[in-house]
Formats: structure tokens, sequence, C-alpha cells
């Protein structure tokens, strides 16, 4: 009898341990911008029938809930929070939150409360909203010796929350990530001249990745004569510009100086002639 007690009371706890940790729990949320990202809790749709009310609600406001009045399920929307005016969809029959057109000042933690009885559940979603992420820009340079190495640049501007990789076939050779800052990242990589492999660089997130593809020795017969690769040509030119705009701005700074100095030797030479 005591045995079967003892069992009894550890299948409770058990029991009672898992249900408060799947209720504290706080569920992670990635999302991108501009898309739309449902809230749920796992149960059947059948169930919501038994619960009074089911609550959403952000950190300090109240969005929606679902009431039961009369055996009937109502729904309300709590207008009370610019940013989720006309975004939140309700759904009666699972209880779920859609966020339509989600944009960034969405991202926090939502809870979810239902009231069943005197018990209320609640689960928790840590919703993070990440921008669209670009494509990849890789920027060659193959000298036209056949023994030397091809360098290769693989960069992504404006970007947060992201890693860049270079890939040999499905193999990582290398990685950079950067986290809050928004700033322009560049991952170098140096291959032979001759590679027949297929490289690729991936820019990733929670949410999304973008893959661009370089086959070397395609680039390295397309810039023999030349040494540049296909896609260095509007980079290049952008430097050469850049560039010629800095030694002209030197340039006429430097004249402006002379000129500047000649004209004030000339005054003096006048004055001590006057004198």
């Amino acid at each position: 009898m005591i045995q079967a007690f003892i069992w009894f009371c550890l299948c409770f706890c058990h029991l009672v341990g898992v249900f408060v940790a799947e209720t504290n729990a706080v569920k992670s949320v990635p999302v991108t911008e501009g898309d739309s990202v449902t809230l749920k809790y796992d149960f059947r749709s059948a169930d919501i029938q038994g619960y009074d009310m089911i609550e959403w609600m952000t950190e300090k406001l109240p969005l929606a809930r679902i009431k039961k009045v009369n055996g009937t399920l109502s729904t309300t929307y709590y207008n009370n929070d610019w940013r989720f005016i006309d975004r939140l969809q309700l759904d009666n029959h699972t209880g779920s939150l859609t966020i339509t057109n989600i944009r960034h000042e969405h991202s926090g933690v939502y809870k979810q409360s239902i009231k069943f009885g005197n018990k209320e559940p609640v689960e928790r979603y840590n919703v993070t909203v990440y921008a669209p992420l670009p494509v990849p820009v890789i920027i060659s340079f193959c000298p036209p010796n056949p023994s030397s190495v091809c360098s290769l640049l693989c960069s992504a501007v404006n970007v947060s929350h992201v890693t860049l990789s270079w890939y040999k076939g499905n193999s990582l050779l290398s990685s950079i990530s950067v986290s809050d800052l928004s700033i322009s990242l560049s991952l170098p990589l140096e291959v032979e001249h001759q590679d027949k492999n297929i490289y690729s660089c991936v820019i990733n997130n929670p949410t999304s990745n973008h893959t661009k593809h370089l086959n070397v020795s395609q680039l390295s017969r397309l810039s023999s004569d030349s040494g540049w690769g296909c896609d260095t040509i509007e980079p290049v030119i952008r430097l050469a510009v850049t560039a010629l705009m800095g030694v002209a701005a030197v340039t006429a700074i430097v004249v402006l100086g002379y000129d500047i100095k000649s004209r004030t030797r000339e005054g003096r030479t006048d004055i001590n002639i006057r004198h």
C-alpha cells in the first residue's frame, strides 16, 4: 500500500511538473518583416469549446479575447495599441492569433491566457522580427598567371543579425556573424586559379537565406585576358571613379593653396615697393 502511494505521488508530481514547464516556457518565434505570423497553443480545435475565455496580450496591454457568453463564443479586439490596429485576426475555433504585415516594432513577448473554471494556464511567445535579407555580392580578381590564386570577396550591405558564409560544395569553409548593428559585412576567400569546384556565398538569419554561386574555372576563362572577373566590372568602375574624384579633389586643394600663397607673396612685394 505504501509503495502504491509513493508511486502515485511520483506520477502526480511528474505530471504537474510537465504541465508547469509547458505553460511557463517561452516559445521563440522568428519571422521576416512584412510576413504574417500565427501564434497558437498546441491543443485540438475541439478542446477550445471547454474553455471559458482565451485572452491575448503583450507584456502590458490586452490585444484580443474569445469569451463564451450563453454558450456562444464572442470575439473582442482592443484598439489600445496603434501598432496592432487592423493587423490582428483571432480564430474562434483554434484560439490562435495572427499578426498580418508584421513590422520591427511588433517584436516582443506575447501572452495567451486560457481560462477554464479556476484554472488559467498561460503560454508565452517571444516574437523576433528580422529585416528581409539582401542577395550577397561576390567581387573577384583572377590574375592572368594560371599558377596564381583568385581572390574572392563576398559582401552584404546594411545587415544585422545575419551570418555570412563561404561553402565549397556542401562543406563550410568560413563564416562571420553580426548581431545588433546594421553594417556592411564582407568575407574574403582565396582559391586556386585552376580550381574546378563550385563555391557558394550564403547569407542567412533564423527566418531565411540567400545564396550566390561561383564557378572559379569558368571565371578564370572569362577573365584570362584582363585578370578581372565578370562580377568585378561594376565595383571596379566605381572604385576607379571614386579614386579619380579623390585625386581631382586633392589636386584642386593643392592648386588653390598654391594660388593663395602666390597672391599673398605678390601683395607683400607690392607693399614693400611702395614703402
